[in-house]
């Protein structure tokens, strides 16, 4: 059970095991997902339409964005930035995960509100996402300039991007696109978490008794389920964020087309939508969805069979 429920008691496991657990679930799902990501954020800062149709369009499909990027950079192309993103997975997992379980307990404690209930799932989901967002911030940045630039390099290393950033563009360079980020998380993290619990509720209610025996399934599917629909419900500020965060970094971003220079937000968003039409506020929403499909059903699998594997472990310990 993802958040505290006052009927799984049984299930003891101390915070630190909860933070782990949703440390490691993010790092193995961000080393699977890692070539998705690298296509998605190509395609977010587009300018030109994702299509055949327009000549000047460097990427239009999932499948030729990947074969040119392996062609033209190789393989070690789709996990750029890998290195900030798993800093940015455990960071996030841990922090995001560790305050769902202390809200969730305290909303039970402390009001007549049901810790189980859509919307305290939704309410603590996304503000354990804000206090996550808040804590990695700077390594999500560092993690879109690397996805995002492509040959030469402009960014050697993290040692180098950190620092040449830090000269170049001052300190707030880390919190570029911190406004959209946490408008988005909020309610995206809030679905997440609510759409998982109401899933597994419809799941059990739908599937005869011999399917209920696989958790793991569950959790996987239910998962999936409520990241695509999440995702859905707030991409077009995913997408602004991911522009919002290439701000200053103009240069490295000359051989993949057009770019643009944005305010802030609503700046951004009238741009896109006088340049790009309302489409513009999908674009790259098919990859999104694949790997929102996989990371957050990955995400809630590996949470849950951690979490499990902890408990198990401080049974079998406390038996004579």
């Amino acid at each position: 059970m993802v958040g505290y429920d006052p009927r799984a008691d049984g299930r003891n496991i101390s915070n630190f095991e909860v933070a782990v657990a949703g440390s490691v679930s993010g790092l193995v799902t961000r080393a699977l997902i890692s070539p998705l990501d690298v296509i998605k954020i190509r395609f977010q800062l587009q300018i030109e339409r994702l299509s055949r149709s327009d000549p000047n369009a460097k990427y239009h499909g999932i499948l030729q964005a990947g074969r040119q990027i392996l062609q033209e950079e190789g393989p070690t192309a789709f996990w750029k930035g890998h290195i900030p993103a798993q800093l940015l997975s455990i960071g996030y997992g841990a922090v995001q995960f560790l305050s769902f379980e202390m809200l969730t307990e305290l909303v039970h404690r402390a009001s007549v509100y049901d810790a189980r209930d859509f919307s305290v799932h939704f309410v603590c989901g996304g503000l354990s996402a804000c206090a996550a967002t808040l804590a990695v911030h700077p390594v999500d940045v560092l993690r879109t300039r690397f996805a995002a630039q492509g040959e030469p390099r402009v960014y050697k290393t993290l040692r180098d991007a950190v620092a040449t950033m830090y000269r170049t563009e001052g300190p707030l360079v880390f919190y570029k696109g911190l406004n959209p980020t946490l408008i988005a998380i909020f309610p995206y993290a809030g679905f997440q978490f609510s759409f998982y619990n109401s899933l597994k509720h419809m799941y059990e209610w739908a599937m005869p008794a011999e399917g209920k025996k696989n958790g793991n399934l569950k959790n996987l599917l239910c998962g999936s389920g409520a990241g695509v629909i999440s995702k859905t419900l707030t991409y077009p500020l995913d997408l602004f964020k991911k522009r919002l965060q290439v701000g200053g970094f103009e240069q490295a971003r000359v051989t993949f087309g057009q770019v643009r220079s944005y305010r802030g937000l609503l700046d951004c968003a009238k741009q896109v939508l006088q340049e790009e039409g309302a489409r513009g506020f999908y674009k790259g929403l098919s990859p999104s969805l694949l790997k929102a499909a996989l990371s957050t059903g990955l995400v809630f699998f590996w949470y849950e069979f951690f979490c499990n594997l902890f408990h198990h472990m401080r049974t079998a310990n406390s038996q004579p």
